[in-house]
């Protein structure tokens, strides 16, 4: 059984002081690929928001890429998130910045200096998220397949032990959509460890995987037919 790089057991998930998951037991393993799907409000995105930090866990058992999530203090979150690459729906790139001084940005905010190591590293990413562009480019001035293909070499840009998406594919159409997905099992393929939050469920059915629901305050797995 390979090692969890999320894991929660008998977890309580509160949010502004509202319960909104109870018995929280999952575990995303090292190298899997798993969606969180469930309806608007069902607590997908608390729990998301749980995993890199945003909310913490006040019961039960939790642990992320091997950081206690019972004991996190704050100044541990950023050197939890390194750990983390996380895609939205909203690609939440930095608008005022080119795509080159966005991906820039995120390497000089956790540590890296030299200017060809953060060069090379950000020609990287973007060939492996399969896009040529003018990286002098602003993200108003690309598609949203292109904004969300930088959003993820973003994501990737500190090798992160696992990549959380949280309904990537939202704002895209159909056929962006898939070349997205496809993207996400590319990376999965060579070796990532990935959990999407997503109400697209043909995309579950053409890109097959371990799935977690949210409905009714809980969270249980769905077991497809083969």
């Amino acid at each position: 059984m390979p090692n969890a790089i999320v894991s929660f057991s008998d977890a309580t998930i509160f949010q502004s002081g509202k319960k909104v998951l109870s018995n929280v037991t999952i575990d995303v393993p090292d190298g899997g690929f798993v969606f969180l799907i469930g309806r608007t409000g069902s607590g997908k995105s608390s729990l998301i928001k749980t995993i890199y930090g945003d909310i913490k866990l006040e019961n039960g058992l939790g642990s992320v890429a091997d950081f206690d999530l019972t004991r996190l203090k704050n100044k541990q979150i950023p050197q939890l998130r390194r750990n983390l690459g996380v895609v939205f729906q909203d690609f939440k790139l930095l608008s005022d910045r080119s795509v080159q001084n966005n991906l820039e940005f995120v390497l000089r905010a956790t540590g890296w200096r030299d200017k060809e190591k953060i060069s090379d590293r950000i020609a990287e990413v973007l060939e492996m998220v399969g896009i040529e562009i003018n990286t002098a480019k602003f993200p108003f001035e690309l598609s949203g397949g292109e904004q969300q293909r930088v959003a993820i070499a973003r994501a990737l840009l500190n090798h992160p032990k696992l990549i959380i998406a949280d309904e990537p594919t939202g704002n895209l159409d159909p056929q962006t959509s898939l070349e997205i997905m496809k993207l996400f099992k590319s990376l999965h393929e060579k070796g990532m460890t990935l959990l999407m939050a997503t109400h697209d469920y043909n995309m579950i059915i053409k890109f097959p995987g371990k799935i977690f629901k949210c409905e009714d305050g809980k969270v249980f797995e769905v077991v497809t037919k083969s």
